[in-house]
């Protein structure tokens, strides 16, 4: 077999065609091209070929991996279900979820941990509903539950609270805490730290106590 052209796939940015014997054989890399020195007129066997076209395919995989990496951490399942969307082989994703938790790329415990406390900083809510998050994102109940060991409901509440109160100074008790409460329920939290914050939120614009009744409050 021959190398009789290598051509721009089009539509695909930095790949090529390679044709053997005046047919289409396979697309690869432009770099793995380099590397391989294919060239029109190089003599190539199918075991060639077979290599080429696997460690393509390795390259790629392990590519968009890293890429979903680069925007933010993301857990193990995760990138396992990018790479299955992209029809990438169960063999060569556990290979490449191998070389990434080796290279302490993949690491659910550090995972967890960042998204804890991306969630705390800035979006506060429960550490119920923190984590449900990171369970449906694959992480272990364990490691869910370490994430957020250290986390303060009530803290939580009052800074989720405070952000939306500053815009409802001009409610009455009942409106501003219905309104809250809803709000504080979205986002997770328990009855008691729910109304904690309210009160808190309340007294900080510079309201008398009201009546502690969030009866209509859902655990």
């Amino acid at each position: 077999m021959i190398i009789t052209a290598i051509e721009r796939t089009p539509r695909r940015r930095g790949r090529v065609d390679v044709c053997i014997d005046g047919e289409r054989c396979f697309d690869v890399g432009r770099d793995l091209a380099r590397e391989r020195g294919l060239r029109p007129g190089l003599p190539i066997d199918a075991a060639q070929v077979e290599d080429i076209v696997r460690l393509d395919l390795r390259r790629q995989a392990m590519r968009h991996a890293a890429a979903m990496l680069a925007r933010r951490p993301h857990s193990e399942r995760e990138i396992r279900r990018r790479l299955a969307q992209r029809r990438t082989e169960p063999a060569l994703i556990d290979e490449t979820v191998a070389r990434l938790q080796s290279a302490h790329l993949i690491d659910d415990a550090e995972f967890a941990q960042s998204w804890a406390a991306s969630r705390d900083s800035t979006s506060p809510r429960g550490r119920r509903l923190i984590v449900r998050e990171l369970r449906a994102r694959g992480v272990d109940a364990g490691l869910a539950a370490d994430a957020t060991a250290s986390l303060s409901d009530e803290d939580a509440a009052y800074r989720a609270a405070a952000r939306r109160s500053r815009a409802m100074g001009s409610l009455d008790y009942q409106t501003f805490r219905t309104r809250l409460a809803s709000f504080l329920q979205r986002r997770g939290f328990g009855w008691d730290a729910a109304r904690a914050a309210i009160d808190r939120c309340w007294r900080d614009l510079g309201g008398a106590p009201g009546e502690d009744d969030l009866s209509g409050f859902i655990e």
